[in-house]
């Protein structure tokens, strides 16, 4: 295999508590494999520490914490998956005020969808039910602090922007927390800072611990700017108390 490049998940960009949010690792991966990629998460990616891509000769890329492979990825001809039309963004924002995150959130400090990050800082993508079309859907309005040097927004936010949707369309919350395993996405065009999008979740089935959706975002002219599957796996329940725990979601049981 041969060195790409270095990169660091800053602090900005968590999800679980001491971890960075899986959409946006992906979506950083992703770069290194064209604009539909297929990603496996194999390990918590660490915050503010500089990590390694490597790529083989097939086209397939690793990234690396010294020895440790945290994610891989590689290039994927396109992504089967049938998406759903888009609604409109005022139905979004209504769903978005049935987010249950707001009343009970097992992440609150995520990136992508908690509710504990102010505006111009998280994406505060908040899915609540829409029982009209069975699915999540969530309004989202890019700022001007997620845009590169040439003003635009780039692909990790995208890819994070179909992340946690997913999950809340299986239900996600402190009774099922997931984890995200796996996720395939494809690129087709990227929103602009101050757009009014619309993403939308929804469940592909579950397998044991092992739950499936898809996540589609669309612009503010209703083009389908990206789409994902994803595989969640949910935590046994001490494994995902711990997590909360550390987040001082749980309170640790005095000693005596």
């Amino acid at each position: 295999m041969k060195y790409l490049d270095a990169v660091t998940v800053k602090q900005r960009f968590c999800g679980p508590p001491g971890s960075g949010n899986g959409g946006y690792v992906s979506g950083l991966l992703s770069r290194y494999c064209g604009d539909a990629a297929e990603i496996r998460l194999m390990a918590p990616p660490p915050l503010d520490l500089e990590l390694e891509v490597w790529q083989s000769e097939d086209g397939a890329v690793q990234l690396r914490n010294g020895e440790q492979v945290i994610a891989t990825g590689q290039p994927a001809a396109g992504l089967e998956l049938e998406v759903p039309s888009v609604i409109p963004y005022a139905e979004a924002l209504a769903a978005s005020e049935r987010f249950i995150g707001h009343y009970k959130h097992p992440f609150p400090d995520c990136f992508v969808c908690g509710t504990a990050r102010l505006p111009g800082d998280g994406l505060r993508i908040f899915p609540g039910r829409d029982s009209r079309h069975d699915l999540v859907a969530a309004s989202w309005i890019p700022d001007q602090t997620l845009t590169d040097d040439q003003g635009d927004i780039p692909t990790e936010m995208l890819w994070a922007a179909l992340d946690c949707t997913g999950a809340y369309a299986l239900d996600f919350g402190p009774e099922k927390v997931l984890l995200l395993g796996s996720f395939n996405g494809k690129v087709n065009h990227l929103p602009k800072a101050g757009e009014e999008c619309v993403v939308l979740g929804w469940s592909l089935g579950i397998d044991g611990r092992k739950n499936y959706a898809g996540t589609a975002l669309y612009d503010s002219q209703g083009r389908l700017c990206g789409a994902a599957k994803a595989t969640w796996i949910e935590l046994k329940p001490t494994h995902a108390e711990t997590l909360q725990r550390k987040q001082g979601l749980i309170n640790t049981p005095e000693t005596v």
